[in-house]
């Protein structure tokens, strides 16, 4: 069972920048890829970014490419999520998230899922 602790969310002002972090309890950390993902109110969780096993892929939701970077530092056992160039539409609920798999886009190829930290931007 992997257990999995997001921090770094909080309020910024649309155009500025937070990182996310998820530590993860496992110390098998590196055989699972991991992701992040993000809920606004009264919407569907959606794909924003995720990184495989070693850091060497990576993929990005359309709509956050250019401007949030997923990184991992498998020593730390922690991923993180920068987030440059927020906009009020980037509000929502972060989760990280690990999967057996290679990578995954699709919130249901997940296994183990963090407890969400909360990113709010003001315009």
């Amino acid at each position: 069972q992997v257990q999995l602790v997001e921090s770094g969310g909080g309020l910024v002002q649309a155009g500025g920048s937070l990182r996310l972090s998820c530590a993860a309890s496992e110390r098998t950390f590196s055989d699972y890829a991991m992701g992040w993902f993000r809920q606004a109110p009264g919407k569907e969780r959606e794909f924003v970014a995720t990184i495989s096993r070693s850091g060497g892929n990576t993929y990005s939701a359309d709509s956050v490419k250019g401007r949030f970077t997923i990184s991992r530092d498998n020593a730390k056992n922690t991923v993180y999520l920068q987030m440059n160039s927020l906009k009020p539409e980037d509000t929502a609920v972060y989760y990280c998230a690990a999967t057996f798999l290679y990578v995954g886009t699709i919130a249901h190829e997940y296994d183990y899922w963090g407890q969400g930290t909360q990113v709010t931007v003001s315009s």
